[in-house]
């Protein structure tokens, strides 16, 4: 019973049934009103780095970072409303994350970044982390930007820290 457990989990159909438990929210509507009262700014978590990219010539950000940064610039450029990128260095890398993000964002997109919080290592230190920042602009409302696997722990987190979140969520399973 067990392996045929492993195996079914190990399908695509099996681990897409499971991931689809974690996508508890709807993505927001392509057209119209995305909120009725809608957040102050945009928070992108961070999804890991793609080191020593030769073709980059260094660090740049992961294929899942990558995918949350391109909605979060979509979402910045429809609502006008200011970015915050938040991730830090795992393992000590020269530049955070964020700052990997901050520059993607810039140079690719196009899109300007307000905040970068480069200190945080987990989705509960993005909130604690990013909270301050919000707070000093008086923002306690945000969209909040990662994948859609991902963002019933980080909603989660960011209410922990006292923030109110809409979810932005991205990359659904198909």
């Amino acid at each position: 019973g067990g392996t045929l457990a492993f195996y079914v989990l190990a399908t695509p159909l099996g681990s897409g049934a499971l991931m689809k438990t974690l996508e508890r929210y709807p993505a927001l509507p392509v057209d119209g009103p995305l909120a009725t009262h809608p957040p102050s700014a945009i928070v992108v978590l961070g999804g890991g780095r793609y080191a020593d990219a030769p073709e980059y010539g260094g660090d740049t950000v992961s294929v899942l970072t990558l995918e949350r940064i391109r909605y979060g610039a979509r979402l910045a450029r429809r609502t006008g409303l200011p970015l915050l990128v938040t991730g830090g260095s795992v393992w000590k890398e020269k530049d955070s994350e964020a700052e990997l993000m901050r520059r993607a964002l810039e140079i690719d997109f196009q899109v300007p970044t307000r905040w970068v919080e480069g200190k945080s290592r987990t989705t509960w230190e993005n909130a604690q982390l990013s909270k301050p920042l919000l707070g000093a602009a008086g923002i306690t409302k945000v969209f909040l930007v990662t994948h859609a696997w991902h963002m019933p722990r980080s909603v989660y987190a960011f209410e922990q820290a006292g923030l109110q979140v809409i979810p932005a969520p991205t990359s659904f399973t198909q």
